[in-house]
């Protein structure tokens, strides 16, 4: 049965250096442990954002808490571009791995299934095969013609970390219509989940909740958190906070404005 701990305690089990995978602005992110992450001053994360990130990767990097990060896209969506991620790119204080969304689903589902690798056709004829040697063309040994597809690594995270909105007194954790948290949650050596409520039935007994539950088997801490997903969108608990993302993508276009927000973010 993994355990209910504070919020504190939660981010403590993420370690300098460490992978952690993140979903993507819509997906369930746990901002509550992002600010606990950049108070605590985590270092060398080798981020991925599964499969795209924002917000939560764009202070990360500001935060000088990433090195390595591997995501098909980090944006602000219609406040605009990730401005921290850019300045990093542009200066090189990051590594970039560019991926694919299918490319980067199919390396978790590879991990959940416990083999080295996931076969997928899209990448062929595209540039980022030449600008990632891990990514293997081979022909196709079950075709009669030849027949090219690519390779994808396995990508099983050190941790994974997210936010949903509930979980029980066992563990499990319903994550409603976001089933790649579960893909997530298995493929990852941790799991770690703030949400909202932690309620006293058992979600797996449930019907209508037992097939959006991840079960407690596969996750390691859970964390008390509420609106903890704020300033993004919880989907079916609240919007996101468009004030606040405005506000912060117009001050983050400086290292300066990006400090002064962050301050006064963390509190």
């Amino acid at each position: 049965m993994p355990e209910s701990v504070p919020l504190d305690a939660l981010v403590g089990r993420i370690r300098d250096g460490q992978s952690l995978a993140v979903p993507s602005d819509v997906g369930g992110v746990s901002m509550a442990a992002t600010r606990a992450l950049i108070r605590r001053g985590v270092r060398r994360l080798h981020l991925i954002g599964v499969p795209t990130s924002g917000l939560q990767a764009d202070l990360l990097i500001g935060a000088g808490c990433v090195d390595l990060l591997e995501a098909s896209a980090v944006s602000l969506a219609e406040h605009g571009v990730a401005p921290r991620f850019t300045d990093a790119i542009r200066s090189g204080a990051i590594q970039m791995r560019d991926a694919t969304c299918p490319a980067v689903h199919a390396g978790l589902v590879a991990a959940e299934k416990g083999v080295p690798f996931m076969p997928i056709r899209g990448l062929i004829g595209s540039d980022l095969l030449r600008h990632r040697p891990d990514w293997q063309v081979i022909d196709n040994p079950l075709a009669a013609e030849p027949d090219p597809i690519v390779l994808i690594p396995a990508i099983r995270p050190d941790t994974v970390l997210f936010h949903a909105p509930l979980a029980d007194r066992a563990g499990n954790v319903w994550v409603g219509m976001r089933r790649e948290l579960m893909v997530m949650a298995h493929a990852a050596r941790e799991t770690l989940v703030t949400v909202e409520r932690i309620v006293d039935t058992d979600l797996l007994a449930d019907p209508q909740r037992a097939p959006a539950v991840v079960p407690s088997l596969y996750v390691s801490a859970v964390a008390l958190a509420p609106k903890g997903a704020w300033p993004l969108a919880l989907h079916g608990e609240y919007a996101a906070d468009d004030e606040c993302l405005r506000a912060y993508a117009k001050a983050a276009r400086s290292a300066q404005g990006f400090r002064d927000w962050l301050d006064g973010y963390l509190g």
